[in-house]
C-alpha cells in the first residue's frame, strides 16, 4: 500500500513539475533597489539576470529579462509566470513587481494657422530662417509606430552635418537599411518590441512577428514624427485634399524615431525601453502620442520615464487622450509632462446631402472616388442600436443594397462604419453624431461616398427618415476651404480635465491643431487603415490628441533652439502663459461637444501661440527638487517616491503642504478642508530690464482673490520675484456649488503673462 502512496505521490509531483512550463508567463516590471547592487556585479544587467535566473530550474541558456534600464526607471522587465512574479517581491533587493500596462495611441495647414510663416518679428531680433537655422541643433525624438523612412519629410537637403553629441543609431532591419533610409534629418531609428511580442501567446519566441524594423507599418507614427518636424514638401495632398506645403512645426530640427508600438498598442516595458534609450541618445524633446488610464505616479510608465528625461533638460510633450468629452478623462497629467489638447484648424473639408424634400445638408469628408451624380437614392436608417451603428454584422443586405445609410457616431471605426455599408450593398453613408459628440466634424477618407454631420443635423435626418414615406437623397463634395470661422474650437474628443490624480493641478495644459492635419503616411497602409483599404499615399489627415501633441513637441524644439538655456518647465511655462483664448471672431472659445464656450478642463491655458511664446516676458520655473517636494506632499511611500526620482539619497525633509505650491503656471483651487487657499508663485525675469508688471485679476463672484504685490517690478534680466495669492471662499457657498473658472495676468504694454486658474468645491467636480 505504501509503495502505491509513494508512486502515485512520485507521479503527482513529475505531473506539477512537468506543467510548470506551461504555467502563463507576462511581461513584468520590476523596481528595484539598483543603488544596492552587490560589488560583485559589473553592471546592473548582470544582477537583474543572475536574479531571474535564480528563480527557475531550466537549464536552459536564454534569459527571460528582456529590458533592463539605466536611467527611466530603477528596474528591468522580464517574462514570468506568477509564481516567479510573486517570489520576486518576496526578495529584499525588490521594491515592487508590476503587470505590464497596455498603452494605447490617440489618434498641413497648420504652421500658416499658428502664424509661422509670418516674417514679422518671430523671435525678437531675429528672422524665422535664424531661428530655423539654430533648430538644426535640437533632435525630437518620437515615440510611437516607428518611421517611413522614404518619405521626403524626412529629406536632409541642405541639412548640415549631425550634432557631435548625438549619442544614437538606426538599427538595420529586413527592410530597413541605416546607410540608405537614415540620413542628416532622420538621425535614429530603433525598435523596441519585446513587451508587445509577449503579450499575445506568452510566448516571447513564438509570438507572430512584424518585421524586425524601425519601418512604420501602421502611418501613426510617420504622421505623429513629420508634423513635429517634418521638411517641407511641394504640392503635399491625400488624394487631392489639402494641397500645398506640408512641413513640420521644426523643419530643420533633426528626428529620431523609437518604436515602441505594435498593431495592438504599446506596451509600458517597450515604451520605458524606448525613452530610456532617447535620452542616453541624446534628444531635446521627446514626443509621446499615447496613453493610458490615469493612476498614481509611481504606476504610470510614461511619468516615471518623463521624470528621467526632465532631469536631463528635455522636454515631454504627450497627448491628453481622446475619451472626450466625459469629464475626468485625461492621461499622461504629471505636472513635469506638457499634456496637449486638440482644437481645430480654420480649414475645412464640406460635403453636402440633399433630402428628397429639398434641404441640403451641410457636412465634412475626404472621400476621393466618383460622386454620386444627381439622381436621389433612397435612404434608410436602422433603429435597433447595432444597426443604427453600423457594427459589422448588423445591416441585411436586402435592407440596404443601392442605398445611402444613416449611421450613429460611436463604437467602432468611423471609416470602417462606410466598410460595414459597403459590404452589405449600400452605395453611401451619412455618419450622425450623437449627443456625445454634439457638432464636432471629423473629416475621412471613406471608401465609398459618405459625409458626416453635426448632432442637430442628424437628429434632423433621422426625423426625416422616420417620418418621410419613401426617403430619398444624393450626396456630393465640395474640396477643400480655408479661412472657417470660428476656429479653433476644442475638439469634443478630446480629454477632459479635472486632473483625479492631483485635482490642485490644473490640465490639460493647452489646446493645439488637432482636427485634419495633413502630414505624412506610410505607404504600407492605406489612409483609413483598413486591412480592405488597397488605396496608397503619400501623406494622411488624420485627427487626435496624437495630431496635436506633436504640434507643440515641435514649438517646443523651437523654443530650444531660441533659448537653449531654458529648462523644460520654462518652456512649457512661456507655452501656456501665452496662449489665446479666443477664436477668431474674438470671442471666446468654444466647445464642439454642444457648441458652448470652453473652461480650462477642456482647453488648458488655452490655444498655443508660438510668436508670443518665444518672447513671453515671465517664466515660471520649476527644479526637479520642486518636483520631489510635490511629490513628497502626496504622501506616497520612499519606495514609491524612489521609482520616480531614481535617487538613493531622496529624502522628504522638504515637501509641500499642500501639491498645489508648486511653482506652476496655472491654478486649481480646491476648497475641500477650507475656505481659505494660499499660493506663492515665483516668476523669472526672461523679458528687459526694467520691466514693470501689474496683475489682472478675474474672479467668480462665488470667489475673492487677492494677488500681493500688485505690482512685479525686474531691475535685471533673470530676476526672480515673488507672488502671493489669497483664494477665499466667500461664506454661505456650498460644497455643492459648480465649479467655475477665473484667471490671473501680469501685463504691461509687452507682454500678457496669463495664468487659468479652476474652483471646485467637492471632490465630485460637478
Amino acid at each position: 500500500m505504501g509503495s502505491v502512496l509513494c508512486f502515485s505521490l512520485i507521479t503527482f509531483l513529475f505531473a506539477v513539475v512537468a506543467l510548470q512550463p506551461c504555467l502563463t508567463k507576462k511581461t513584468y516590471i520590476v523596481h528595484m533597489k539598483h543603488h544596492q547592487r552587490p560589488s560583485s556585479y559589473s553592471t546592473h544587467h548582470d544582477w537583474y539576470d543572475a536574479q531571474l535566473k535564480s528563480l527557475s530550474s531550466s537549464t536552459s541558456d536564454e534569459s527571460s529579462l528582456l529590458y533592463s534600464y539605466d536611467t527611466a526607471y530603477p528596474g528591468f522587465s522580464a517574462s514570468l509566470d506568477p509564481h516567479e512574479a510573486e517570489l520576486l517581491r518576496q526578495s529584499d533587493d525588490v521594491v515592487g513587481v508590476y503587470e505590464d500596462s497596455l498603452y494605447i495611441l490617440h489618434t498641413t495647414r497648420t504652421p500658416e494657422f499658428l502664424g509661422l510663416d509670418n516674417e514679422m518679428g518671430l523671435w525678437a531680433g531675429h528672422t524665422p530662417q535664424e531661428l530655423n537655422n539654430a533648430a538644426q541643433d535640437v533632435i525630437v525624438g518620437v515615440l510611437d509606430t516607428g518611421v517611413w523612412p522614404e518619405s521626403k519629410s524626412f529629406s536632409d537637403v541642405g541639412m548640415p552635418d549631425v550634432p557631435s553629441r548625438w549619442r544614437g543609431e538606426c538599427e538595420s532591419g529586413p527592410d530597413f537599411y541605416p546607410k540608405v533610409h537614415c540620413n542628416k534629418k532622420l538621425i535614429g531609428a530603433r525598435l523596441f518590441a519585446k513587451g508587445y511580442r509577449m503579450s499575445a501567446s506568452g510566448s516571447f519566441t513564438n509570438q507572430p512577428r512584424q518585421p524586425e524594423s524601425p519601418r512604420d507599418q501602421d502611418g501613426h507614427g510617420t504622421h505623429t514624427a513629420s508634423t513635429a518636424a517634418g521638411a517641407p514638401v511641394a504640392n503635399a495632398s491625400l488624394l487631392g485634399y489639402a494641397s500645398g506645403i506640408a512641413r513640420g512645426m521644426a523643419p530643420r530640427a533633426r528626428v529620431a524615431s523609437y518604436k515602441v508600438c505594435g498593431p495592438t498598442g504599446c506596451f509600458g516595458s517597450d515604451i520605458l525601453a524606448g525613452m530610456d534609450r532617447a535620452i542616453l541618445d541624446g534628444v531635446d524633446v521627446l514626443s509621446l502620442s499615447l496613453g493610458g488610464g490615469s493612476g498614481p505616479y509611481y504606476r504610470d510608465t510614461i511619468a516615471i520615464g518623463a521624470f528621467s528625461a526632465m532631469e536631463r533638460g528635455i522636454v515631454v510633450s504627450c497627448s491628453a487622450g481622446n475619451s472626450g468629452p466625459a469629464k475626468a478623462s485625461l492621461a499622461n497629467t504629471a505636472p513635469w509632462i506638457m499634456t496637449v489638447g486638440a482644437g481645430t484648424i480654420d480649414r475645412d473639408f464640406p460635403a453636402f446631402a440633399v433630402l428628397g424634400n429639398g434641404k441640403k445638408i451641410t457636412g465634412v469628408s475626404l472621400y476621393s472616388g466618383n460622386g454620386m451624380g444627381k439622381k436621389l437614392v433612397s435612404l434608410v436608417y436602422n433603429t435597433d442600436s447595432s444597426g443604427s451603428l453600423c457594427l459589422p454584422g448588423s445591416l441585411d443586405p436586402k435592407n440596404v443594397r443601392g442605398k445611402i445609410v444613416v449611421c450613429d457616431r460611436g463604437s467602432n471605426a468611423r471609416v470602417e462604419k462606410g466598410l460595414v455599408v459597403k459590404e452589405s450593398g449600400g452605395v453611401g453613408m451619412i455618419l450622425a453624431n450623437t449627443v456625445e459628440s454634439g457638432e464636432e466634424l471629423v473629416a475621412d477618407s471613406h471608401l465609398l461616398p459618405a459625409l458626416a454631420v453635426g448632432r442637430k443635423v442628424g437628429d434632423s435626418i433621422r426625423q426625416y427618415v422616420k417620418n418621410e414615406k419613401n426617403p430619398m437623397a444624393v450626396l456630393s463634395f465640395g474640396g477643400t476651404v480655408v479661412n472657417v470661422k470660428p476656429s479653433p474650437v476644442v475638439a469634443a474628443f478630446s480629454s477632459r480635465g479635472p486632473n483625479t490624480v492631483t485635482p490642485q493641478i490644473l490640465k490639460p495644459d493647452v489646446i493645439g491643431p488637432g482636427v485634419n492635419i495633413l502630414a505624412a503616411w506610410s505607404e504600407a497602409i492605406g489612409p483609413t487603415g483598413l486591412e480592405k483599404d488597397i488605396r496608397r499615399t503619400k501623406f494622411n489627415i488624420m485627427s487626435g490628441t496624437s495630431m496635436s501633441c506633436p504640434h507643440i513637441s515641435g514649438l517646443a524644439a523651437l523654443l530650444k533652439a531660441a533659448h537653449p538655456d531654458w529648462s523644460p518647465s520654462a518652456i512649457k511655462s512661456a507655452l501656456m502663459t501665452t496662449a489665446y483664448n479666443r477664436d477668431t471672431t474674438n470671442s471666446p472659445l468654444r466647445d464642439a461637444e454642444g457648441g458652448q464656450l470652453s473652461t480650462p478642463w477642456a482647453h488648458g491655458s488655452g490655444h498655443v501661440d508660438p510668436h508670443k511664446a518665444l518672447s513671453p516676458g515671465l517664466v515660471y520655473d520649476i527644479t526637479p527638487e520642486d518636483y520631489i517636494k510635490f511629490l513628497c506632499s502626496l504622501d506616497y511611500e520612499m519606495g514609491h517616491i524612489q521609482a520616480i526620482v531614481k535617487r538613493p539619497n531622496v529624502t522628504c525633509a522638504k515637501k509641500y503642504a499642500d501639491p498645489g505650491q508648486i511653482n506652476y503656471p496655472s491654478f486649481s483651487v480646491f476648497f475641500a478642508k477650507s475656505r481659505v487657499v494660499r499660493y506663492t508663485r515665483t516668476v523669472t525675469n526672461v523679458g528687459a530690464a526694467g520691466s514693470i508688471y501689474e496683475v489682472v485679476i478675474d474672479a467668480p463672484l462665488t470667489v475673492s482673490v487677492t494677488v500681493k504685490p500688485s505690482k512685479l517690478v525686474f531691475k535685471r534680466v533673470g530676476e526672480r520675484l515673488r507672488y502671493t495669492v489669497t483664494f477665499v471662499s466667500k461664506k454661505g457657498v456650498s460644497t455643492m456649488t459648480k465649479s467655475t473658472f477665473g484667471s490671473i495676468s501680469w501685463n504691461n504694454a509687452q507682454n500678457q503673462v496669463r495664468s487659468p486658474v479652476s474652483y471646485s468645491w467637492s471632490q465630485l467636480f460637478n
